[in-house]
């Protein structure tokens, strides 16, 4: 599940449903061949990417 793209309040979420039994988990890129791909559009990038130039996402610590 995908929150805010800016990170601002996500910790204030993830306790509310952790308070509430839900399990949050972080997201990370995902691996295709020897890219980094996007979790959430797909988009493919070079292994040394920070966030997706496609949809502006950025994995979670």
């Amino acid at each position: 599940m995908a929150t805010s793209p800016n990170g601002a309040g996500d910790d204030v979420f993830d306790q509310f449903l952790t308070d509430r039994g839900h399990t949050v988990e972080h997201v990370g890129w995902e691996q295709e061949y020897n890219k980094k791909q996007c979790p959430e559009c797909g988009g493919l990038h070079e292994s040394s990417a920070t966030d997706c130039t496609v949809c502006g996402w950025t994995p979670t610590v």
